[in-house]
């Protein structure tokens, strides 16, 4: 994945690969040393079963490693973004 500014990924509607719609991008989880981010804390499409997704408060977590492209969406690999 290439670099990506953060402030460039803020409000992004987050979209998986078979074009279900996860949610809106609210904030990221970056890695303090490494600058790498983390994890996408995305406020969920009120139809999403959210039931497979590490939770934060009202929002889940995406690993950003699940990340598969970022144009107009950011576009996830739903496999690699849920727990088992």
């Amino acid at each position: 994945m290439s670099k990506e500014f953060a402030k460039n990924l803020f409000n992004k509607q987050v979209m998986a690969t078979d074009g279900t719609e996860i949610g809106t991008l609210s904030n990221v989880v970056v890695e303090i040393k490494g600058g790498n981010i983390i994890d996408m804390v995305v406020a969920p499409n009120i139809n999403l079963d959210t039931s497979r997704y590490r939770k934060a408060d009202n929002f889940i977590l995406v690993p950003f490693d699940s990340v598969s492209a970022i144009k107009d969406y950011i576009i996830i690999d739903k496999m690699k973004a849920k727990i088992n």
